[in-house]
C-alpha cells in the first residue's frame, strides 16, 4: 500500500476572488490530501501532518471523515497554534495576503513514527512552518522521497500580518535534503538573485523572465536535488534532471480549462500530483502530468468535488497528453 504524508498548515482561509465572491474554507494541506485520497482509493493512505487551533480541530476532522484512507492521527492541536489567512485576488493569479495567526512549526518529533511513508510532501506557505531539522531527520532516517514546495521559504510576514515575497537566501542549506524541488516562476526569481540588485526591479513579478532557469537548475541539481520543477502559470511546467551525466530539460504543457473559478491551492495540488507520480511510477514526466492535472482541476470550483478518482484523472491525462 502506498503511503504519502502531506506536511504544512491547514489555514482557516477567507478568500475574496477576482470575481468579487467570498469563499471561506480550510486550505493548503487539505487540497493535496483530498486529491491524493481520491487518486489512491483503496490502494493507498494519505497522512496530513499539521498543527491547528483547538477550535478548528473538530471541523478539520469532519472535513476528512468522508475519506476512509485519510489518517488524521498527525493533526495536532495541543499547542493551540494554527494558521488564519485572508486572501484578496486582484486578478486570476495575483493577490494580497494577510495572516493573523501562525501555526506551530513541524519538527522531527511530529513525524518520527512515519518510517514506512513513501513520500513526504512539504507545502509550507510561510517561512517558519517547516524546520530544516525535519528535512534533515527524514533524509537521514527514512526511505520516503521529499517533495518540497518553495512557497514557504520565499514568503514571510510582518508583525502587522502583511505577507510578502522574500529571498530564499539560505536555499543551499536546504537543497541536500530535498529530492524533488517545486516552485513557481515568481518564487524562482526570489531564489536566484545577484549579490547586488536594484530593489525597484524586484517590486513587480515578470512572468516573461525565464532566462535564469537553466543556470538555476544546474545549481539546484548540483546542490543535491534530483528533480527541479518550475510551474509557468497557464503554460504548464518545466522539469530539469540529470541523465547520463547531462542535464535534461523537459516542458510539459498544461491541462487546458475553459473557466477558472478559484486558483487557491493550485500549487499545493501540483505538489500532491508529483508525489503520486513518483510514488507509483517513479517517472518525472508522468509525475508532471498528474501534477498539471490536479492543479487544473483545483481551479474548477470552490469545493473538493473538483478532484477525481484515478480512472477519471487518467482519462483527462490521456485526452491532454
Amino acid at each position: 500500500m502506498t503511503k504519502i504524508a502531506v506536511l504544512g498548515p491547514i489555514p482557516r482561509d477567507t478568500i475574496f476572488t477576482y470575481q468579487n465572491e467570498m469563499i471561506q474554507k480550510y486550505g493548503c494541506v487539505t487540497h493535496p490530501v483530498i486529491a491524493l485520497s481520491k487518486l489512491l482509493g483503496d490502494e493507498g493512505e494519505v497522512i496530513p501532518v499539521t498543527h491547528v487551533h483547538q477550535k478548528d480541530h473538530a471541523q478539520i476532522k469532519n472535513l476528512f471523515e468522508p475519506y476512509s484512507n485519510i489518517d488524521i492521527s498527525h493533526v495536532f492541536s495541543e499547542s493551540d497554534k494554527g494558521t488564519v489567512i485572508e486572501l484578496r485576488f486582484l486578478d486570476q493569479n495575483n493577490r494580497l495576503e494577510k495572516q493573523t495567526a501562525c501555526m506551530q512549526p513541524i519538527l522531527p518529533k511530529d513525524i518520527e513514527d512515519l518510517t514506512d511513508v513513501d513520500a513526504f510532501v512539504f507545502v509550507p506557505i510561510t517561512d517558519f512552518e517547516i524546520s530544516l531539522s525535519t528535512l534533515r531527520y527524514i533524509s537521514k532516517n527514512m526511505k520516503g522521497k521529499i517533495i518540497f514546495d518553495a512557497h514557504g521559504p520565499t514568503t514571510t510576514m510582518s508583525m502587522a500580518g502583511d505577507r510578502y515575497r522574500k529571498f530564499w537566501v539560505d536555499m543551499d542549506e536546504w537543497l541536500p535534503h530535498i529530492d524533488i524541488l517545486k516552485m513557481n516562476l515568481e518564487e524562482s526569481q526570489a531564489c536566484w538573485f545577484k549579490n547586488e540588485y536594484d530593489a525597484n526591479e524586484m517590486v513587480h513579478y515578470d512572468e516573461e523572465k525565464t532566462d535564469h532557469l537553466d543556470d538555476m537548475a544546474k545549481h539546484v541539481l548540483e546542490g543535491g536535488v534530483s528533480y527541479f520543477y518550475v510551474t509557468l502559470d497557464s503554460r504548464g511546467c518545466v522539469v530539469y534532471f540529470e541523465k547520463e551525466g547531462k542535464i535534461e530539460k523537459r516542458f510539459i504543457k498544461s491541462v487546458h480549462v475553459k473557466n477558472v473559478i478559484d486558483t487557491t491551492g493550485c500549487g499545493d495540488s501540483f505538489a500532491g500530483g508529483l508525489a503520486y507520480g513518483f510514488s507509483l511510477y517513479n517517472d518525472p514526466i508522468k509525475a508532471a502530468q498528474y501534477a498539471n492535472t490536479l492543479g487544473a482541476l483545483r481551479t474548477q470550483g470552490k469545493t473538493f468535488e473538483v478532484f477525481k478518482n484515478k480512472r477519471e484523472t487518467d482519462r483527462l491525462i490521456a485526452d491532454n497528453y
